[in-house]
């Protein structure tokens, strides 16, 4: 990864562009601020493009400097958050992905005036509920919280949270409390201490359960989507899913054609006569305008192409990232991978993935290989008639063989 998590593209945008894009979809939305621990100036060239897409909200980078723990972050930044004296605010995780119900929570939540939080949960098998934040409800109130528990060692619900959470203002006041309570605490254990450090769904959203104050809004699978974005192989169902949902409900987003017919003099000269003058995009395809496409290729569905990378003739490329500067040569074939900046894979080669379920896009259990898409990190070199299968590689290694199965440090 050379760069930021929440800034990998997804879907042809940054993966935070899609959490701004749906919170800007909310009536009086004001302000959008974007916490991290990395450098301002990383986030800059993002945050002009979403300002001047979205120049009626306000929106800022800040730096946290210290580990807070999320609730501790959002207390260290309370009085910016409340500058604009919201009565409410969302706070979401950026390595997820979602449709995110957003507007459908809102009118949710006010219906509840009691509630301080609603979160937004979502229903996974049974056998991966350890990996999440567990919801236990009230079987008589379905949407009142009874307990939520953090990645439980045994079975107590099916019902998970997604890392989306609408606060009511009064949230500090709580967070106040439980820094108190800890400092109090450290002070009895001989243990003096001024840290803020608050975790968010293990002391506040957990306290929140037991006051009766937390109340949970589940996603509807046949309208809405969620999967989390915790692994190198997760990007691939969470490109699929935008992608999908772009289809759908926002067309304009996807490519129709070459982006500007651009194809290189020497790859038109190896073009038969009979060669159609447009590559076969089956949709959904978003290719950058300035990559280049041999039209003789087949390309999709659920694939994204980024800026300058070249595909060359009879490539077919399905449910894939290829990102910037990317060259393919002719007839290989790409299928469940992201293809790392600058990497060039050889002709007659093959770089494929095993296509599975997003919950289940893990790089190692139990201290072993498992199949999962193939990741190749920046500038990877893949040498002609090379078969990578269910690999991840780490960025300049030059692959003279084939492999399957391996990390390839």
């Amino acid at each position: 990864m050379t760069l930021p998590k929440p800034l990998f593209p997804i879907a042809g945008f940054p993966m935070i562009y899609h959490h701004v894009a749906a919170l800007s979809k909310i009536p009086g939305m004001k302000e959008i601020l974007l916490i991290g621990f990395f450098e301002p100036k990383i986030f800059e060239s993002f945050l002009n493009d979403v300002k001047n897409e979205y120049n009626n909200i306000n929106i800022r980078y800040l730096r946290e400097y210290q580990a807070l723990g999320t609730a501790g972050c959002l207390f260290h930044f309370r009085d910016e958050i409340l500058r604009g004296n919201p009565s409410k605010f969302f706070v979401m995780n950026a390595d997820i992905c979602s449709s995110f119900p957003l507007n459908k929570m809102l009118e949710f939540h006010t219906a509840y005036p009691g509630a301080l939080s609603t979160l937004l949960s979502t229903r996974v098998d049974k056998k991966d509920v350890h990996k999440y934040g567990c919801v236990v409800t009230d079987p008589n109130s379905p949407h009142q919280v009874l307990h939520f528990v953090e990645k439980p060692e045994t079975f107590i619900s099916d019902l998970i949270s997604c890392g989306v959470y609408l606060f009511d203002s009064k949230i500090f006041d709580v967070i106040k409390l439980v820094i108190e309570e800890k400092r109090l605490k450290a002070v009895e254990n001989g243990q003096e201490s001024k840290e803020e450090k608050v975790r968010l769904e293990q002391d506040i959203v957990s306290y929140l359960g037991t006051q009766g104050q937390l109340i949970t809004f589940t996603i509807n699978p046949d309208t809405d989507f969620w999967n989390q974005i915790k692994t190198g192989s997760s990007v691939i169902p969470a490109n699929r899913s935008y992608l999908q949902r772009f289809k759908k409900h926002e067309s304009r987003r996807l490519s129709v054609s070459s982006p500007n017919a651009k194809v290189l003099e020497d790859l038109l000269k190896k073009q038969p006569s009979t060669l159609s003058q447009e590559p076969q995009l089956i949709q959904p395809v978003i290719i950058h305008p300035t990559a280049t496409i041999h039209p003789g290729t087949k390309i999709g569905p659920n694939v994204m192409i980024g800026p300058n990378a070249t595909v060359c003739k009879g490539t077919r490329i399905k449910d894939s990232i290829i990102l910037d500067s990317v060259e393919i040569s002719h007839d290989s074939c790409i299928i469940n991978s992201v293809v790392g900046w600058g990497s060039k894979i050889g002709c007659w080669s093959r770089v494929e993935g095993s296509p599975e379920d997003a919950h289940h896009l893990n790089a190692t259990y139990k201290g072993l290989k498992i199949p999962s898409a193939t990741i190749l990190g920046k500038e990877v070199n893949v040498s002609d008639e090379i078969v990578i299968r269910n690999c991840i590689v780490l960025p300049h290694k030059e692959l003279k063989y084939s492999y399957h199965n391996e990390i390839l440090m």
